[in-house]
């Protein structure tokens, strides 16, 4: 999977859809250090172990790059930045009886912004899966020569150890 470029100068507003979020019982707001275990067995059971494994690292981070949609109080989704690398958005997902409610791009956009806030003028969208989506909902344009990009190779027992 390709990744993609993202002009963080020129993120729509988003302020309008977090409100139309709460009316509708969800809150996006940025996961707590003390959240870990629950927001990472969320991950683990709704998408995978790598992706558990991969925001772990968001955690460790001040203040935490993991962003989390809670509909009554209940874990739907989530986004995370700069876990797998600097200026990489990633990995993200929203349960599926929650998607096409604008959930995934209410925590992309947050996510992005955390990127912006930290001085970045572009970011990376790492290995997308809907490039429609991030091209819709941000602009975003796939980078030529990008897949399989850092995550060509996985561990693996003939790696060269270099």
């Amino acid at each position: 999977m390709p990744d993609m470029l993202v002009n963080l100068l020129r993120l729509p507003p988003h302020d309008a859809s977090l409100d139309e979020l709460r009316r509708a019982g969800v809150v996006v707001r940025r996961a707590q250090p003390w959240e870990l275990t629950p927001v990472r067995e969320f991950v683990a059971c709704h998408f995978n172990e790598a992706w558990a494994d991969e925001i772990s690292v968001g955690f460790a981070r001040q203040p935490v790059t993991v962003f989390v949609a809670l509909r009554d109080g209940r874990l739907v989704g989530f986004a995370a930045y700069e876990c797998t690398r600097k200026n990489f958005f990633g990995p993200t997902g929203v349960v599926e009886e929650e998607r096409g409610l604008g959930l995934g791009r209410a925590l992309l956009l947050a996510s992005l912004r955390g990127l912006r806030e930290s001085g970045y003028a572009y970011a990376i969208i790492g290995g997308v899966g809907p490039a429609e989506f991030y091209a819709r909902a941000v602009g975003a344009t796939l980078i030529p020569d990008s897949s399989p990009g850092i995550y060509a190779d996985p561990l693996r027992t003939d790696a060269d150890p270099e």
